[in-house]
């Protein structure tokens, strides 16, 4: 089912995503599929909320290759899962234009160009980490990455809270991560609970978009729209469930123990290499809520008991994963260029080397399941689109992630308005006013007037750059 680019009709004035044109888009290639996505790869700043929230406005506003309704069904499973949402939320969607071939160049192009990124970035950290140049850089492009989650929470709540129902679990999920501190599965759980049983006792308040109309309405049909039949190779059946489950698992499984297998047999056991693909594993079926409800468990085990980075350095990693696209998990990557590096495992003379090879392992092992996730679990998730028994409960657990990510901006903020804050002493340092000023700006270029991603952050790096040599 395959999807290319089309040509709205839109009257003077208007933009395709404000014109619903009357036909779906023609079908798109493979081609066609891999360029977006090898884009998406490299602009896809903000997080998840700020990556789902593109990949809204492109895929079901612009180009309209799926609708509102199978994108936020696609949206509530990806939140259920441990790993990254929106790199999760990139194959499923792959997987439904083009099967398993456009699932796994979806999700692969979302995470090379970030790992790229990243392993010049940790590079140039490590060698000239004191420049201030560098240092200036990252100051103004803290701000805007703020208003992009902040931006991104709204226009996502903006479309999943539609009545007071989901606006109260929203709301609770909110005040029970930042101020009761209950954990993010914990949360997934008792929301998924309320939307079962509101789904049961109010079904109207618990379908797909709140049961309001869709905003489909807004943006014309889509290639793969509500009604839209799975080609073949998605159709779920118990035979051929079992059949592909095994399959994939089996698949999987021999990839892991090749590679585990080959670093063992280089390095032993206890060689860096080896224990981060052992770590990284663990740590990818734990990463439940993103990267920060992880960021504990691996500061843990690579600052604590590996000891392949110190924890100012674990904050630094952090802040560079925050500032490059692709998943804000890729700090993993970080985390492994770091420890190969610092343990210099193939000798003083090849540290680059050393850093690629920490960095690649750690981001291999660290996916590998969230391709299992939904290349196995796809199938039967299209198969109860309509069965409000199982969309209820992940319209409920969407509602309550709109809390989350709202706890996500606020602690962002709060880390780049008061960046020598700790938690005995929230507002304790000195009050950053000019990321304050950038944050704003930012906020307004992109919701007032529209300004692209991009740009933002060009904008807000060469202010922070600017200021940083007059302060």
């Amino acid at each position: 089912m395959a999807t290319t680019r089309e040509t709205a009709k839109t009257s003077p004035g208007r933009s395709p995503a404000q014109a619903p044109a009357s036909s779906p888009p023609r079908p798109v290639t493979l081609g066609d599929a891999f360029r977006y996505w090898l884009k998406l790869g490299f602009v896809s700043f903000g997080g998840p909320a700020g990556q789902i929230s593109m990949m809204h406005t492109e895929l079901v506003e612009r180009r309209r290759w799926i609708s509102e309704h199978r994108f936020l069904h696609a949206l509530n499973f990806t939140m259920m899962l441990p790993g990254p949402e929106a790199q999760q939320l990139a194959t499923y969607i792959g997987w439904l234009m083009h099967g398993t071939l456009g699932g796994i160049m979806a999700g692969v192009l979302f995470v090379l160009p970030s790992l790229a990124i990243l392993i010049a970035l940790t590079f140039v950290y490590l060698a000239y980490g004191d420049l201030p140049v560098v240092a200036g850089i990252l100051y103004g492009i803290k701000p805007a990455v703020t208003a992009i989650v902040v931006f991104a929470a709204w226009r996502i709540g903006s479309r999943v809270l539609r009545n007071g129902a989901l606006w109260a679990i929203a709301a609770a999920a909110f005040v029970a991560i930042f101020a009761l501190n209950v954990p993010f599965p914990a949360i997934v759980l008792g929301a998924g609970l309320i939307g079962f049983l509101g789904g049961r006792i109010a079904p109207d308040r618990f379908k797909t978009g709140g049961g309001h109309r869709s905003g489909d309405a807004a943006y014309g049909p889509a290639i793969i729209d509500d009604d839209t039949p799975l080609p073949a190779c998605a159709r779920f059946s118990w035979r051929l469930s079992w059949r592909n489950t095994l399959g994939y698992a089996l698949i999987g499984l021999t990839l892991w123990c090749l590679i585990e297998g080959l670093l063992w047999l280089g390095y032993g056991w206890q060689g860096t290499l080896t224990q981060m693909g052992w770590f990284f594993t663990k740590a990818a079926f734990v990463a439940f809520g993103g990267a920060y409800a992880v960021l504990p468990y691996v500061y843990q085990g690579g600052v604590e008991t590996h000891g392949w980075l110190t924890a100012t350095q674990m904050i630094d990693g952090l802040a560079l994963g925050e500032t490059t696209p692709g998943p804000l998990i890729m700090v993993v990557a970080f985390v492994g260029f770091v420890g190969a590096w610092t343990k210099e495992i193939f000798g003083p003379d090849a540290l680059l080397l050393a850093g690629i090879a920490g960095a690649s392992v750690a981001t291999f092992f660290t996916f590998l399941p969230s391709f299992l996730f939904i290349l196995i679990g796809a199938p039967a998730i299209e198969a109860t689109r309509h069965d409000l028994t199982f969309t209820a409960p992940l319209t409920g657990i969407t509602a309550a992630v709109v809390g989350v990510i709202v706890n996500l901006a606020v602690f962002f903020a709060w880390h780049v308005l008061w960046p020598g804050a700790t938690k005995e002493a929230p507002f304790s340092g000195p009050f950053e006013w000019f990321s304050l000023v950038l944050t704003i700006g930012a906020l307004v270029a992109l919701w007032r007037f529209k300004v692209g991603i991009i740009p933002v952050i060009a904008a807000c790096a060469l202010a922070g750059l600017g200021y940083s040599f007059m302060a």
